[in-house]
């Protein structure tokens, strides 16, 4: 057997094993992922310690890569779920999210709810890292649910394709501002055309969430903690009036101290982003505006906004206790999100991406779509949508002279390819499911899988028909 196909077959029956132990044994989550992390590395070839040759040179070892990936992970991702879900627990105990929602919902009409938050996605993921900005719309996203009767699945899922898409496909994200600078592209177009690539993707998906929302109906419980499922049936859904009632009845804060706490955040990420495009990266200012622009520090002013603005005239001992509450509903979700992490890197550090990476620029396929397999299998392989853009982009540059697509094509294969598949080694996958009630396996493939494989689909469909016009 090949080196190639032995690391090919790892991964296989590192998934599949992990796959059974989820839904068919008594094996939690978190302890299946780093089985099949575990399992990967070993079948792949990797030992399992470091090694270090004669030379100098050390091979990772299948246990180091582990706990490297699980704490690289956390390192992105810990303080700011800890951050957001301390925020969250201000806003909703105070009535914040539920002014919010009733905002929004007075805004756009009844009905539109999934539209409004796939467009709120769509905008705020273009400077903010899409994981952090699930972490903090969480709360509006559950109050919209508790005040309509909506499906908190549906409208999450419609929030979650919208943040996806320009991360994924409009710069200043990095994924795309790579793929643009290794393939010659100007960033003003890559904008336009990922933007304009993005729009048909997002109509097209958002159906399937207001679908998918009934036939995973639940919604947040009273007391705030956990969620309630239940056969969906209409009259769950209010009414406008029964809403003008329902937040009538409630002291709910004023919209401006209610949206601070997001609003600011998102801003200060926002302004650090676009300094970074055109500053000088240099001197006081930059210094300063890459200090408050960081997620961790926005969130944590985010957060201190809430405490000051909603809760001020709390006792102290009431406030710590209302983020204590909510931040010990997170412990699982960073375990398991960390535990993606480490299946990821292992199948990064054992070199199966590579392995995957040059099986298909070999293969006689259509020159549009040699990108985008390279970054779906890139995806699938590594979890993290930036490094499939970048690895799909830096393999088709050497390619450019024998293919007879444009370049800003090729660019948005890269980048429609990454969107392709979120499972179990996406941390967003799990940030997403943890945050949203969604623990049967089969209701998480339902959900950010399925939605990652309809726009693919469509970016698919989008990208041959382009060809013949660019």
């Amino acid at each position: 057997m090949s080196e190639s196909t032995r690391m090919m077959l790892g991964l296989v029956i590192g998934i599949a094993i992990m796959i059974v132990l989820v839904m068919k044994t008594k094996v939690h989550t978190f302890i299946a992922l780093l089985l099949a992390a575990l399992i990967t590395g070993l079948i792949g070839g990797m030992p399992v310690a470091d090694i270090t040759n004669a030379a100098g040179e050390t091979t990772v070892g299948v246990m180091t890569a582990i706990k490297d990936g699980f704490g690289n992970t956390l390192k992105s991702t810990g303080i700011i779920i800890g951050l957001g879900v301390m925020m969250g627990g201000i806003l909703e105990v105070s009535g914040a999210a539920e002014q919010l929602a009733f905002t929004f919902i007075r805004v756009i009409g009844k009905r539109k709810e999934e539209w409004a938050l796939a467009i709120t996605g769509w905008v705020v993921s273009i400077p903010v890292f899409a994981d952090s900005a699930i972490v903090i719309f969480a709360p509006l996203v559950k109050a919209m649910s508790s005040v309509t009767g909506s499906s908190v699945v549906g409208l999450a899922l419609s929030l979650a394709c919208g943040l996806q898409l320009t991360h994924c496909l409009v710069p200043p994200t990095p994924g795309p501002l790579t793929a643009a600078g290794m393939l010659g592209v100007d960033v003003g177009q890559m904008i336009m055309v990922g933007a304009g690539i993005s729009i048909p993707m997002l109509i097209v998906v958002v159906f399937y969430c207001k679908y998918i929302g009934k036939k995973i109906y639940q919604i947040p419980n009273e007391n705030g903690h956990g969620y309630e499922r239940k056969e969906f049936k209409k009259e769950y859904i209010k009414s406008m009036e029964e809403v003008e009632k329902l937040v009538g009845e409630k002291n709910l804060p004023s919209f401006t101290a209610s949206i601070l706490p997001i609003i600011i955040p998102i801003v200060l990420i926002f302004v650090k982003t676009f300094w970074g495009l055109f500053g000088t990266g240099e001197g006081v200012a930059n210094t300063i505006i890459s200090l408050v622009g960081e997620p961790i520090f926005a969130l944590g002013v985010g957060t201190i906004i809430a405490i000051y603005g909603l809760v001020r005239k709390e006792d102290n001992k009431k406030v710590i206790g209302i983020m204590d509450t909510a931040i010990k509903d997170t412990g699982i979700i960073m375990l398991i999100t960390g535990a993606g992490g480490s299946l990821g890197n292992v199948i990064k550090v054992s070199g199966i991406g590579n392995v995957l990476g040059e099986t298909v620029v070999g293969l006689p396929l259509p020159a549009i779509l040699i990108p985008f397999i390279i970054a779906a299998l890139m995806r699938i392989a590594l979890g993290s949508a930036t490094v499939a853009i970048t690895t799909a982009a830096s393999l088709t540059a050497p390619l450019m002279a024998a293919i007879s697509v444009s370049p800003i094509l090729l660019a948005a294969s890269c980048c429609v390819g990454a969107i392709s598949f979120s499972y179990f080694n996406d941390s967003g996958f799990w940030v997403f499911n943890g945050m949203f009630g969604l623990t049967e396996l089969k209701d998480q493939v339902r959900c950010k899988t399925a939605v990652s494989l309809i726009m693919a689909g469509v970016g698919i469909i989008e990208l041959l028909l382009l060809q013949f016009v660019l």
